[in-house]
């Protein structure tokens, strides 16, 4: 097997500037060292020289030192509306092969107003939908109480809490105002959906015509899907039982994740077969989770996709929906590295 140097790109927690007026939540998308050893011994499992690097105003400078044969990257980004994409754009001007998402992918993904409206147009399952940007804005028609506020461009829970759940006019106008205000962007609003929560993890790349898959591991379409896993809050939360941004970063191990999730054959199926689409239709890359809700009518609807998901080795979801097939995390990992490495023709590894 090949071995390969291996840039880990990252952010840590403790190296991200934060503004005295950030919201509490600043920092809950961004990593810990347990992840970061974590992903280093994952990948040196693989026989892979591994050297971590901040994904910071130094990276310019250190990966063109260090020289990799491949990135893996799960940067956040410091800042801006698109900062997921700022490590990805820096490693295609400078031509180093890295793995997940593209440029644009990411920004999709993280702006959950463009990703629903690209479902949408696509023909997928997403809750009616309405942007706001200063807050005054007239109701959409098609939208009725009782509604759900939230960031248009934030990750893991930020911006929701017990006030996310709007039922009047009076509600939803504090509610968007104050995630304006606080999070400096959009409010997303949708119809809320009061159902099941599921998320769905996914390795792979879509073939082009005639292409086979990478191995056995992956189906006829190119893609491993993990099993379903429901995350179960309601012994945790009173009301609408939601997976707030507090439960995430400050009691991950809270919910129950339920892997498999108990559901009939044909909503597992559905689910999978959602999530690729969804994965496809914004152009991901590797590796994805995408959420989801049911609504009213029992069927489900596609909150989001995360094309840089979470890889804490005990708490993430990724990783969890991987135990419940009994998939090692080194499995994992080293199968994302082999994702990207066979898409820039790197063979034997």
């Amino acid at each position: 097997m090949r071995r390969l140097r291996v840039a880990l790109l990252y952010n840590l927690k403790k190296h991200v500037p934060v503004a005295d007026d950030a919201p509490p939540d600043a920092l809950a998308e961004y990593d810990s060292e347990e992840t970061v050893e974590g992903l280093k011994s994952a990948l040196e499992s693989g026989g892979h020289e591994v050297i971590p690097l901040e994904g910071d105003e130094t990276l310019l400078d250190t990966i063109r030192r260090v020289k990799p044969d491949i990135c893996f990257n799960i940067c956040e980004g410091l800042r801006g509306e698109s900062r997921e994409s700022h490590v990805p754009a820096l490693l295609e001007m400078l031509g180093i092969p890295y793995a997940a998402a593209k440029v644009l992918a990411h920004a999709i993904s993280l702006d959950k107003v463009i990703a629903k409206r690209i479902w949408r147009d696509s023909g997928l399952p997403t809750a009616p939908f309405q942007a706001f940007y200063r807050g005054d804005e007239p109701l959409d028609a098609a939208l009725a109480f009782p509604l759900f506020v939230k960031p248009s461009r934030e990750g893991s829970g930020m911006g929701i809490n017990e006030r996310s759940v709007v039922r009047d006019e009076q509600e939803l106008r504090e509610q968007v105002r104050w995630v304006i205000r606080t999070y400096r962007q959009p409010a997303l609003v949708e119809s809320y959906l009061p159902g099941r929560e599921f998320t769905v993890g996914l390795l792979g790349n879509t073939l082009a015509p005639g292409e086979r898959p990478p191995s056995d591991f992956y189906d006829d379409r190119g893609f491993h899907v993990l099993p379903v896993m429901e995350i179960d809050v309601s012994h945790l939360t009173e009301g609408e039982r939601l997976y707030t941004g507090y439960i995430k970063s400050e009691m991950p191990l809270g919910p129950k994740y339920l892997c498999p999730a108990p559901i009939p054959a044909d909503l597992e199926r559905q689910l999978k077969d959602l999530a690729v689409r969804a994965f496809e239709a914004i152009g991901a890359l590797d590796v994805a989770r995408v959420d989801f809700r049911l609504g009213t009518d029992g069927q489900p609807y596609l909150l989001e996709i995360n094309t840089l998901p979470g890889l804490n080795p005990t708490y993430s979801d990724i990783v969890l929906a991987a135990r419940g097939e009994n998939l090692p995390y080194n499995t994992l990992i080293l199968e994302i590295l082999r994702l990207a490495a066979r898409r820039y023709g790197i063979e034997g590894v």
